[in-house]
């Protein structure tokens, strides 16, 4: 089923200009605070970890700056693992996923590997809950040289500074039901092309690298999170969000086509969580525990098989 559905910005087949991208911008209110719910809970881990302001974003009178957390210096006798949240800011289970897995579980980690957790991506989106940036543009597609989104270009120098090769990247996100009640037709409207109409999957689900598929990691993590939360099942053309479901819980994307932050690094083992926040079979703290599983099992599975 094809379908244009009305969108209260721009003209119907024609992608957004400046005017459009201020009209959109202005109806984006601060619904909550980065200042107030992520950076205290990063100071707090002071004592823990190294914390590193690795830029900044400067949009009007909003400034914010990055932080990620380091488990001390690099040892180049370890592998290196990512974890990032809030490269959509609307997401929040993967936020707060990510500084749940610091104050309760990163400790375990210490002398096995580096570990780098960037929790909040886009501070900006999770203040207005949403999935673009300043600029309407969406970070998990623009992680590419030359990047136009600060997050991404910012996140790409920290990376990039790091002395040793990763092993591992984890990237936290979440499939809603705002997906498709706004997001998906407000990326229609911003580039003037129709808006087809999909399914929000029911549960946890993960994308794989399809350049560099490891199914084996894949389905470590799935078994994992089973345990704490249900996985999404395919709809009845055996695919999710119009993907084939290659194996349970897993799909695939050409993560460095998409220019999706998970082509970031040049890990062995990448992933992309998915967890579904609006399924009346899951809580917020579910929600939680999904992506703090999902970490911790794809760390011990990825430094397993070094």
């Amino acid at each position: 089923m094809n379908g244009t559905p009305f969108y209260p910005i721009g003209t119907s087949g024609q992608p957004w200009g400046d005017e459009e991208r201020k009209q959109w911008r202005a109806g984006q209110s601060t619904r909550r605070r980065y200042a107030e719910d992520v950076v205290p809970r990063i100071e707090a881990l002071a004592d823990q970890f190294e914390i590193i302001s690795y830029g900044q974003l400067d949009y009007a009178d909003d400034i914010y700056s990055l932080f990620a957390l380091r488990n001390g210096p690099h040892d180049p006798a370890l592998p290196t693992a990512l974890v990032t949240g809030g490269v959509h800011g609307y997401e929040t289970s993967g936020i707060m996923g990510a500084l749940e897995f610091l104050e309760k579980y990163a400790a375990n980690y210490a002398g096995k590997c580096n570990l780098l957790v960037a929790p909040c991506v886009s501070p900006w989106a999770y203040e207005r809950v949403n999935r673009w940036n300043y600029n309407a543009l969406d970070p998990n597609r623009n992680f590419k040289t030359g990047s136009e989104a600060a997050e991404c270009a910012a996140l790409m120098a920290l990376v990039a500074a790091q002395p040793g090769p990763f092993l591992l990247h984890i990237d936290l996100h979440e499939t809603t039901d705002s997906d498709e009640t706004e997001f998906r037709p407000a990326l229609a409207a911003r580039d003037g092309k129709n808006y087809v109409p999909d399914t929000v999957p029911d549960g946890f689900y993960l994308v794989d690298d399809s350049e560099s598929p490891q199914p084996a990691f894949q389905q470590s993590i799935i078994s994992a999170v089973e345990r704490v939360t249900h996985i999404a099942p395919p709809d009845e053309n055996n695919m999710i969000i119009g993907s084939p479901v290659v194996a349970h819980g897993v799909i695939e994307y050409p993560q460095a086509q998409y220019a999706m932050c998970g082509a970031i690094t040049d890990a062995r083992f990448k992933t992309t969580t998915e967890v579904y926040p609006d399924s009346e079979r899951a809580t917020p703290r579910e929600c939680n525990n999904a992506q703090v599983t999902a970490v911790c099992a794809a760390l011990d599975f990825a430094l397993a098989h070094m």
